[in-house]
């Protein structure tokens, strides 16, 4: 689709009378055998310039290019305000919505593995259902419990949460009602609905684990694991530090943990790691050569020798200390793969004979299982994060990337790993529009719970996406929300009292009576 900073101007574009006229002229050149070319084009050629969303959305599109008179904007006194419809809706989305995350049994799951945290006879909201409030509550847009509030006059949420929303006080009290073997049931749900479209892919394909850390900061001095990090952007702020597992292909999360402020990243997190590669496996089978990328505190032993034991490949940005740049500095045995218009030399690889302390353990002295250390240097400014120059008088730039593939080029594994950088526009999204940075609970758990809700709940919206209208599947959650729930209807007792939901018209994947 053209851009509209390239679209030619109103002037430019000929109108349909135009045509119409050249249509005539070339019948009668057509008489007297000749030809008019110009007048041969058809409006169908011409270039479109529109905005597919709002197709998409149900809007019309401009037609300022066919208008002879100016847009007057309506005056708002002129429209009179009727009588309240305690009928309609704004969130007309979560009929189909829901109806899909039923199909895929999501409900029978949440009652049968937490039903047991509310049990007795004068129990009304049961966990399931709460669980299945928020989640509808996360996907609507809501960052925290407190959502509920404004929520709570919509009839169709109020009807689809049973006939009346819960208080404030039995919401909080519920998400601090789950321990650690029920966060790990949660968390287990969510990697599963991460990993469910992994096995579309074509046997043998690569699949991508790229695994981050964010911080959060907090405001409050009650909130449990709320501590001061060694974040240089965020010191002395109190914060969690959440580890986020996910697949690239499919750019959904495949595990997390929620971690105090003032937690690193290392062999703590072997555990996390190990299940997430162990539940992509699973899903991607075996046939499929899969990486593990992480950035440069990923440059721990324990962590590449876990994931290689696992019998999967690390792509690790290595740590640029002292003794790792004196190799690459000494290093002479470059190979182009890119030069710039002047024919010089722009970006160079190279394998590099270096190794570690602690890479000389029993694992890792076979040499099929030897660390491969590859250096980049480049003149060009496509580096990411610091840029180190290792030769006086030169404009190259070096990095380094760790990994335990012996055979493939070493230009190819250097820009695989740069697609892990899809990872941090997907933590940006994370916390802008499901707020994962924002918590309701002061107890460390319960907020553990609601960031895996809502992880939970953009796995579903991805995979409702990829089967229900595909050509959005790159559409970020925000268009996400307005092209698929966020749709204003109105509800009807039909005949034999049947509830209808009427809706304004919208694209081909909107259900319609």
């Amino acid at each position: 689709m053209i851009s509209e900073a390239n679209a030619p101007s109103t002037s430019q574009v000929p109108r349909a009378g135009q045509f119409r006229k050249h249509r005539k002229k070339a019948e009668r050149l057509r008489s007297r055998g000749r030809r008019d070319r110009r007048a041969e084009r058809t409006p169908e050629k011409r270039p479109v310039f529109h905005k597919a969303r709002r197709d998409v959305l149900g809007g019309q599109r401009g037609d300022g290019n066919q208008r002879t008179r100016r847009v007057r904007r309506a005056d708002p006194r002129t429209i009179h305000i009727g009588k309240p419809d305690p009928h309609l809706t704004g969130v007309a989305g979560l009929v189909g919505f829901g109806a899909y995350l039923y199909e895929l049994g999501i409900d029978r799951v949440l009652h049968k593995l937490f039903n047991h945290l509310k049990t007795g006879y004068r129990t009304v909201y049961v966990m399931g259902i709460q669980l299945r409030l928020l989640i509808d509550l996360f996907v609507l847009g809501e960052f925290r419990i407190f959502g509920l509030e404004a929520l709570a006059a919509d009839p169709l949420f109020v009807r689809l949460c049973g006939g009346v929303v819960p208080s404030l006080d039995t919401s909080y009290r519920d998400v601090r009602r789950f321990d650690a073997p029920e966060i790990g049931a949660l968390e287990a749900l969510m990697a599963a609905q991460g990993v469910a479209l992994l096995g579309r892919r074509p046997r043998g394909s690569r699949v991508h684990v790229d695994i981050d850390t964010t911080v959060e900061p907090l405001f409050g001095d009650a909130i449990e694991g709320a501590e001061p990090g060694y974040n240089p952007q965020y010191h002395g702020r109190p914060s969690y530090h959440p580890v986020v597992i996910r697949v690239a292909e499919t750019d959904t999360v495949v595990g997390a943990v929620l971690r105090p402020g003032n937690t690193t990243f290392g062999a703590a997190e072997i555990p996390a790691i190990v299940k997430a590669i162990d539940r992509t496996r699973e899903a991607a089978g075996p046939d499929a050569l899969l990486y593990a990328r992480i950035d440069a505190a990923g440059d721990c032993t324990e962590v590449m020798s876990a994931i290689d034991q696992r019998g999967s490949l690390f792509l690790i940005k290595a740590k640029m200390d002292p003794h790792l740049m004196g190799a690459i500095s000494a290093c002479n045995k470059w190979k182009t793969v890119d030069w710039d218009a002047d024919g010089r030399p722009s970006r160079q690889v190279a394998d590099i004979d270096f190794a570690r302390e602690g890479w000389t353990s029993t694992e890792w002295t076979n040499a099929e299982k030897r660390v491969r250390v590859i250096a980049v240097r480049s003149r060009e400014d496509d580096a990411h994060g610091k840029q180190v120059y290792l030769w006086e008088g030169s404009e190259y730039t070096a990095r380094a990337y760790l990994t335990n593939d012996i055979y493939s080029d070493a230009d190819v594994l250097a820009q695989d790993y740069d697609g892990r950088a899809g990872i941090e526009p997907l933590i940006g999204e994370f916390k802008s529009h499901f707020g994962i940075a924002k918590v309701s609970s002061e107890s460390f758990d319960a907020n553990h719970v609601t960031l895996l809700l809502k992880l939970f709940t953009h796995n579903l919206l991805r995979r409702y996406v990829a089967e229900k209208a595909p050509h959005l599947r790159t559409w970020r959650a925000p268009w996400l929300r307005r092209a698929l729930i966020l749709i204003p209807g109105r509800l009807v007792m039909a005949a034999g009292r049947k509830l209808v939901l009427h809706m304004a018209p919208r694209s081909e994947f909107t259900p319609r009576e």
